[in-house]
């Protein structure tokens, strides 16, 4: 009854350790696509998978037996372990680039070195900032 379950759980795990693994070996984001992409599928089946066994069997969390309960439990059990990791990891990495991009644009507005100064609504002079145009190119 969840064999398919267990075996796409199984796979996302799978699937979640190694795009955690590479990101911690700074792999390129361009060569993650693919992991991102199978990680997006996995998530898809597994949610029309525990919609599918509502759906035809209701009540089959409960009527598992004991051996299928544990199994499913474990891989439960090490999905929320990686996904935990993965996500900690996604968000370290998403923290450094922010972090990296303030430090571009600052660096672009130290080396552009233009200010002006406009006028408050109390007719005091304000400078700001013109900050150069900062563009990223994601063609490697």
């Amino acid at each position: 009854m969840t064999d398919n379950l267990v075996d796409i759980i199984s796979s996302l795990t799978l699937i979640m350790t190694e795009e955690t693994d590479r990101l911690k070996m700074h792999d390129r984001a361009r060569d993650l696509v693919e992991l991102t992409s199978a990680k997006v599928r996995l998530t898809g089946l597994l949610e029309t998978e525990i919609a599918r066994l509502n759906r035809e069997q209701p009540g089959w969390s409960k009527a598992m037996e004991e051996d299928q309960r544990a199994r499913l439990t474990a891989v439960v059990s090490a999905l929320g372990t990686a996904s935990t990791e993965n996500a900690a990891v996604i968000e370290r990495h998403l923290e450094l680039s922010n972090e990296l991009m303030k430090v571009i644009a600052k660096e672009a507005r130290r080396q552009f070195k233009k200010r002006a100064d406009t006028y408050s609504d109390v007719g005091t002079l304000s400078p700001i900032d013109l900050s150069p145009p900062i563009s990223v190119n994601s063609q490697f």
